[in-house]
């Protein structure tokens, strides 16, 4: 299907997870161009890029098509970062991780007062310091474990993009604080991570990820 526009953001269609994971580079997707210029003294004073893979829920396939993109990328020679992604839940979303450069989470204390203690948080500090062409930074909702520099990961974002950093990453329906309501109302479930609904329209192109629920299952 071809991009289209909608509602002032470039809109366009991620891939299905059946796509196949031992050949990503051959069957990569053909998403607009994010190439950036080819060196820090080229990126001084550009904002990065901002592309939210966007789904109607969990499980639909957000990560799995960013993180085709994300090494289609790569084997076009840019320098790709995973600074954090949720692929625990299927297997095959989790082989796409392989080979791309992983940052190591940043370790959260049990003084931070957590009753469950995550495995680790994205650490800002280290990704700016690295300082990738475009990184890989899952669920833009999340709520960062107390300590962080910022709250929400979506300012976490923010700061990577005033670096010139492009970033990659997923956004469900529910998340966008506007709609949370609506969507729990219908479902029953209401989420406690969102983002405002600027966040969401100040990205350069969001990508709409429609798969059927069934075809993510492993």
């Amino acid at each position: 299907m071809a991009p289209v526009k909608l509602a002032g953001f470039h809109l366009s269609r991620g891939m299905p997870p059946d796509h196949p994971v031992s050949a990503p580079t051959a069957d990569a997707p053909t998403l607009p161009d994010m190439t950036p210029p080819p060196s820090d003294a080229g990126r001084a004073g550009r904002r990065g890029k901002l592309r939210i893979y966007f789904g109607a829920a969990s499980c639909v396939g957000k990560t799995y098509a960013m993180l085709v993109a994300a090494r289609a990328l790569q084997a076009g020679g840019v320098d790709v970062l995973i600074g954090v992604v949720d692929a625990y839940a299927c297997h095959k979303t989790a082989a796409l991780c392989d080979g791309l450069p992983r940052l190591a989470l940043a370790p959260v204390s049990a003084a931070d007062g957590l009753d469950t203690l995550p495995a680790g948080e994205f650490d800002l500090d280290a990704a700016l310091a690295r300082r990738p062409t475009m990184i890989v930074v899952d669920e833009l909702a999340h709520t960062n474990a107390p300590g962080a520099r910022h709250r929400k990961r979506w300012r976490d974002v923010e700061e990577l993009l005033l670096a010139g950093i492009d970033v990659f990453t997923t956004v469900r329906v529910q998340d966008l604080e506007s709609l949370n309501d609506v969507v729990g109302g219908i479902t029953g479930t209401r989420v406690a991570e969102t983002l405002p609904d600027s966040v969401f329209d100040a990205a350069d192109e969001v990508v709409l990820v429609d798969v059927p629920l069934a075809a993510c299952r492993t």
